[in-house]
């Protein structure tokens, strides 16, 4: 390592569970592939339907990340603990899982693939069931906008069911002061790739500008959110449902109180401090500072909700940054592992995420013709963004056509 640079983070990003791979390895059986524009799809049929058709398909479509999808991690994240895949193939539906070639595309590209998709699987079927749409985290905005961008051109998507799997429809929040320090980092570097790629312009509600130093909503999420409008914003022949990791009580994260510090790196850019987001006028989000070359910077936000302990589905963020400057030589103090990432009235479309009475609305009190879906689910405990449960999966499949 040079003595006038600090070190490189290497290949580190922000993973969800369904990225990470599970604790024990899940074999993944023989499938078809399909090539897509933008992307591909592996196909899993159920016991005694002919590998690469379909009869009763259901399109799962991958979330946020960088690079390329890992649809091997994504079959295997379905299959720990509560096995999903195989639920869904006990009750006789066939499985596709929509890759992309760059996760972190933008929304419009992606969706493309997604189309690609829905018409491979209606030539690939046999019979006339109809297709259920959905995915996880982003792969649920996806394929919203494939479908709803399809009704606009008059295709038939022969779609009966969409569902969101904690899916960001009013926005996800990664705390300013981490994305910051992806760009504080005097490296190119894969997590500053992440927080300033197309996906993640469109997808959180408060994006860092790392040419202006300034917090706001990036101009590509204005014209994401344009360009759905224009559509409608939601497809509207098939029934919509959507589910949510975060609570629906309005309870958020426990002892995560705005203000304290969250995360302390020292040895390396030493001093740097994050700090769980306050409510405020010119309320310290983060403090960064690094030797060489030498440079401080001091994010601050006004006007903020608590997010970072808001109910909603979490993200181990801080435990993610922790665990990479740990490898580099630094010493932590880590005092609060997660955040929240996906807040539940994001995930089922009941609120706005930019003020606290909206973000910690209690979804179960509110009546269910205020969401913008036909029927929503949030799980009864908090549980980590896209989480396989059998609370919410059960009730997904309880609601698919027979």
């Amino acid at each position: 390592m040079s003595e006038t640079t600090e070190p490189n983070v290497g290949a580190f990003t922000l993973a969800d569970p369904l990225t990470t791979g599970p604790a024990e390895p899940v074999a993944v059986p023989a499938h078809a592939e399909w090539p897509l524009p933008n992307g591909f799809a592996w196909v899993f049929p159920a016991d005694g339907n002919t590998a690469g058709r379909v009869v009763r398909p259901v399109i799962m479509a991958d979330g946020f990340n960088l690079g390329r999808s890992e649809l091997d991690k994504t079959y295997q994240g379905l299959e720990s603990g509560y096995q999903f895949i195989s639920e869904l193939h006990r009750r006789g539906k066939d499985v596709v899982l929509l890759g992309f070639e760059e996760r972190s595309a933008s929304i419009l590209d992606n969706a493309r693939a997604a189309e690609a998709a829905i018409r491979e699987t209606i030539e690939h079927r046999q019979g006339n069931s109809p297709l259920v749409v959905g995915g996880f985290s982003m792969g649920g905005i996806v394929t919203r906008y494939a479908l709803a961008d399809m009704e606009r051109k008059r295709m038939d998507h022969q779609t009966a069911v969409y569902f969101s799997y904690d899916s960001p429809h009013r926005g996800a929040s990664i705390p300013v002061g981490v994305q910051a320090f992806s760009h504080f980092i005097p490296f190119a570097n894969d997590f500053a790739r992440q927080m300033d790629s197309p996906a993640a312009r469109q997808m959180l509600w408060q994006h860092y500008d790392k040419d202006t130093k300034k917090i706001g909503v990036a101009p590509e999420r204005t014209e994401f959110l344009d360009a759905l409008a224009r559509l409608g914003d939601w497809p509207r022949i098939p029934m919509k449902i959507a589910v949510a990791n975060g609570r629906a009580d309005g309870i958020g994260l426990p002892d995560v109180t705005p203000g304290e510090v969250a995360l302390r790196i020292d040895r390396i850019y030493p001093g740097t401090t994050f700090y769980v987001q306050a409510q405020g006028a010119d309320v310290t989000a983060a403090y960064l500072n690094r030797r060489f070359p030498k440079a401080e910077e001091t994010v601050t936000t006004s006007g903020f909700p608590e997010m970072d302990g808001a109910p909603g589905g979490t993200l181990h963020t801080y435990r993610i940054l922790a665990d990479a400057m740990r490898k580099l030589g630094g010493t932590v103090d880590l005092r609060h592992e997660e955040i929240c990432f996906v807040p539940s009235v994001s995930a089922v479309a009941v609120r706005d995420i930019g003020t606290q009475e909206d973000l910690y609305t209690p979804v179960n009190g509110l009546s269910p013709d205020e969401s913008e879906v036909d029927d929503y689910f949030c799980s009864p405990t908090t549980t980590a963004h896209t989480a396989i449960t059998g609370e919410l999966c059960t009730w997904l499949m309880d609601r698919l056509p027979d």
